[in-house]
């Protein structure tokens, strides 16, 4: 084993481990939205964080994501994610976005995971397939 890869002595610092999809499965909805919850309880922002308020910081961090767009060509946009510098900002307003819309549906008891099933299931209903029987002879 050479010293550079030969383990830290007992107690030394180690930089933080980043999960990796091999070593550790993605965290569930359930698990964000309760450490959403509770970070934003022990700083006590219970008192800023009801619908009216999450709703708006959603769409402004929506607004963000689609900032980074705006002026971007269709196929510019589909190749965005080669540019690592704007690939993390992508994910990060992602990220944004989705933490407030965790914490909305927190606030509201809302489980997003079903409301999203129950909406795809309506729209499997309103718009079949154009080959189905359901849209013969229109």
């Amino acid at each position: 084993m050479s010293p550079s890869n030969a383990p830290a002595p007992p107690g030394t610092p180690q930089p933080p481990r980043r999960p990796t999809e091999e070593t550790d499965p993605a965290p569930t909805v359930a698990q964000l939205r309760d450490r959403l919850v509770e970070f934003a309880r022990v700083r006590d922002w219970g008192r800023y964080h009801n619908p009216k308020n999450l709703a708006m910081a959603l769409s402004v961090e929506a607004s963000e994501l689609v900032e980074i767009f705006q002026w971007l060509t269709p196929e510019e946009s589909a190749r965005i994610t080669a540019d690592p510098e704007r690939a993390q900002h992508v994910r990060e307003e992602v990220a944004d976005v989705l933490a407030y819309l965790l914490q909305f549906c927190a606030t509201l008891d809302i489980d997003p995971l079903t409301a999203l099933a129950d909406k795809i299931d309506r729209n499997e209903k309103r718009f079949p397939p154009p080959d189905t029987p359901a849209t013969a002879g229109r």
